[in-house]
């Protein structure tokens, strides 16, 4: 169990959704899943501004000079240009062959090309378009892009595999990220994700330099990374706009300035039933934190957690994980009210600070709270999720839930009754529900 209690995280492995929803077939494979992430809000440029910077993205310029050169011509079976024609072009565009091949396939996944009844024609998309229609196309050929690593887009596997998450990382960082530390990022991660020896991660180590500097020239070319006056790597502001919209595309929490700012001035209990109700996402609390001192921010919110929901308390737990020692004062406060002496004895904990230990019961009793916040949220708020290995961890659980006295613990039971896919979980949840509800008749008797 995780001994921070206002992070859901561990205990969203516990549940499937919290809708009631038929078990997944035994053939079926689980979903793909990853891990939602909050990214930095971004200040967009224009759209009429960006729309008129995407013809002078060089693999854009070069995707027309080929449309014109090309004109109507017979390709290969595989829809790309035979050997004689591939050189021809090469030589007239002054392009390497691994980016010939690039600018084709962005050229006929756009529209600018078509191939039909193997031959090369002027394709469907017309040459004058709207700022929004740009920026569409625009939209296309980064995921043309993106799409090639699987391909070998840059020329270095381990690069290719990384590619998303180091985009990412210059997403978040507008200031620019010094190429060392791209190279150490990559690195890291690939150690971790692929673990290979020490023989093969230091040949890994001596290539990857070399390796990243062509990647990023690459990624020049193709209009997504600058480098800024202090020799880091930036998005350029085409390549904002289109990884924030790959970001979006994948589930992630990647808002605008403007986006954010409507937040920033709500009330304490405004703000935390814009959470609950989903209308706001966790990227906007570092904005209404920085109008208002932590102390401030505490005693606001702690003041919803004593008398609200699960779900409000909850999502005060998410805007107080934000904060640092600086609102200890209100957070110890809370050690005085039942329904908040748990997180906050957890909340100090975390923080190094002098707290009140934690019983195994108060670890039951904070994970049904958790799990009730998880009913009070708008949305799914956790995907088909299997239980923990091994299972029987959420099976003891289940069985402890009835005799911490939440008051929702008979609704979370229900719940898990209904909902979760492992059968063993379900008929637990419904003993332990009827021991709970036993419970609750024999107080009132």
């Amino acid at each position: 169990m995780a001994n921070n209690v206002f992070d859901l995280s561990e205990l969203r492995k516990l549940i499937d959704e919290q809708a009631a929803v038929p078990p997944r077939p035994a053939d079926e494979p689980p979903a793909e899943e990853h891990e939602a992430l909050t990214f930095p809000p971004v200040l967009l440029a224009p759209d009429g501004e960006l729309a008129a910077a995407v013809p002078a993205v060089p693999l854009v310029a070069d995707a027309i000079r080929l449309t014109t050169w090309t004109g109507a011509r017979e390709v290969s079976a595989d829809g790309h240009l035979g050997d004689a024609d591939a050189v021809a072009a090469a030589e007239q565009l002054g392009l390497p062959a691994a980016r010939l091949r690039l600018v084709w396939i962005v050229a006929v996944n756009t529209g600018m090309l078509r191939i039909l009844g193997g031959r090369a024609s002027r394709g469907p998309l017309p040459t004058q378009l709207t700022a929004e229609a740009t920026l569409e196309f625009w939209d296309g050929v980064v995921m043309d892009v993106l799409d090639r690593a699987d391909d070998g887009l840059t020329g270095s596997a381990v690069v290719d595999g990384h590619l998303a998450e180091m985009l990412a990382t210059i997403y978040s960082v507008r200031s620019g990220v010094a190429t060392a530390n791209l190279a150490r990022g990559i690195l890291q991660s690939h150690e971790v994700a692929c673990a290979p020896g020490p023989v093969e991660m230091r040949r890994i180590a001596a290539a990857l330099p070399a390796e990243l500097l062509e990647a990023l020239s690459l990624l020049t070319y193709c209009g997504l990374v600058e480098q800024t006056a202090a020799g880091r790597t930036a998005l350029t502001p085409l390549g904002v706009w289109a990884i924030r919209r790959d970001l979006l595309r994948e589930g992630h929490d990647a808002p605008t300035t403007e986006e954010v700012e409507v937040f920033a001035d709500l009330s304490a209990a405004e703000l935390v039933e814009a959470l609950v109700k989903g209308s706001a996402t966790q990227s906007a609390v570092a904005g209404w934190l920085e109008r208002r001192s932590p102390e401030s921010a505490a005693r606001d919110l702690i003041e919803i957690a004593t008398s609200g929901t699960a779900g409000q308390r909850g999502a005060v737990g998410a805007i107080l994980e934000e904060l640092g020692p600086e609102a200890e004062a209100p957070v110890r406060q809370a050690l005085d009210h039942p329904m908040t002496r748990r997180y906050a004895a957890s909340w100090l904990h975390i923080r190094d600070l002098e707290a009140p230990p934690l019983s195994p019961e108060d670890h039951t009793w904070i994970a049904v709270d958790s799990l009730a916040a998880l009913m009070h949220l708008s949305g799914p708020a956790a995907g088909r999720l299997d239980p923990p290995e091994p299972g029987e961890d959420l099976i003891k659980l289940v069985a402890e839930m009835p005799g911490v006295g939440h008051p929702d613990t008979i609704a979370v039971l229900d719940m898990l009754a209904t909902a979760h896919d492992d059968r063993a979980v379900a008929k637990a949840a419904r003993k332990a529900a009827m021991k709970a509800r036993s419970l609750e008749h024999t107080k009132l008797a």
